[in-house]
């Protein structure tokens, strides 16, 4: 019994952490010399075309300022780099089959027991958020960074599920590059 409790227990942990993660990925110019970059202003004309509403735009935006400022980085009217967003989100449906007998407290064929199924629905939006910083002098994207994870439906855990996915993409800014 107490092996079954802690399995159940490691189980839903695994279960709550794979639903709260982010998959991350980065790509990155190896030529760019990381360390020129230290203002930035936001690419209006790509953002604008990000298809989210203006108020996750707001929030993301606010996510992206607070990491880069957290890294050394100066807003500024003639930066270095340019950072632009883009989204995409889809539907996840999961189907659980719940099939199997059950019994009463006198075993399977007793009047309580029997046969017992169903399906289970669950339906979650599983988004990908892009963060490009384009070298604003040569305009030519220099970095961009992937990160793909469940979203928030409500509105008071929005901006925190979106500091955690831009935190987690943002972790990854500057590459480990040699000699950089």
């Amino acid at each position: 019994m107490k092996t079954l409790k802690t399995f159940l227990l490691l189980f839903a942990l695994a279960l709550f952490a794979s639903c709260s993660s982010v998959r991350v990925s980065t790509d990155y110019d190896q030529n760019a010399n990381f360390n020129e970059y230290k203002t930035f202003a936001f690419f209006k004309p790509g953002i604008d075309k990000a298809e989210i509403s203006d108020l996750d735009k707001k929030r993301i935006l606010r996510a992206i300022e607070t990491e880069m400022l957290a890294k050394g980085f100066t807003k500024s009217d003639d930066p270095a780099m340019l950072v632009s967003i883009f989204t995409t989100a889809q539907e996840r449906v999961d189907v659980y089959n719940n099939y199997g007998w059950g019994w009463g407290p006198w075993g399977p064929w007793s009047p309580y027991g029997g046969y017992y199924g169903g399906n289970t629905l669950s339906r979650s939006t599983e988004g990908t958020l892009y963060i490009d910083l384009i070298d604003a002098n040569k305009k030519e994207l220099v970095w961009q960074g992937q990160g793909t994870g469940y979203l928030a439906k409500d509105v008071d855990r929005k901006q925190g599920r979106i500091n955690e996915i831009v935190n987690e993409i943002m972790a990854e800014y500057p590459p480990q590059v040699a000699g950089n």
